[in-house]
């Protein structure tokens, strides 16, 4: 095939309350690019997932997202995990720990969805 792919934007349900999801996803810093009724695209530098208001617990609880950052460790920082969880109540966070793959974060957002953050290797 000669075309070739240039983005992925992954679908990822909210859980049962979007707009607290939305705020969630700001305080990882998200930001909302576009809604309509249902669905919200945000964008955070090159990543970019599309938000669907619907709460499928078997999907969240089994689904995966991982995105990069310049810098783990300032992201870290930046993040504040502690804050983020106060406001979340059920949201978790793991600092970043060496995996035989990487260095990661990984943070169960409100909806149950894991996501992998990890220091960019370019």
């Amino acid at each position: 095939m000669n075309t070739q792919a240039t983005t992925l934007y992954p679908f990822v349900p909210s859980g049962p309350n979007f707009e607290r999801s939305l705020e969630f996803y700001e305080a990882l810093g998200f930001q909302q690019v576009w809604r309509q009724e249902g669905f919200a695209g945000l964008r955070f530098g090159g990543a970019y997932f599309i938000l669907l208001d619907i709460d499928v617990p078997e999907w969240q609880s089994n689904q995966m997202i991982n995105f990069e950052v310049e810098n783990l460790d300032a992201y870290w920082t930046e993040l504040k995990s502690d804050v983020v969880a106060a406001r979340f109540p059920g949201v978790r966070f793991l600092a970043p720990t060496d995996f035989p793959w990487g260095r990661e974060i990984h943070i169960i957002d409100p909806g149950g969805v894991c996501w992998h953050v990890r220091e960019s290797e370019s």
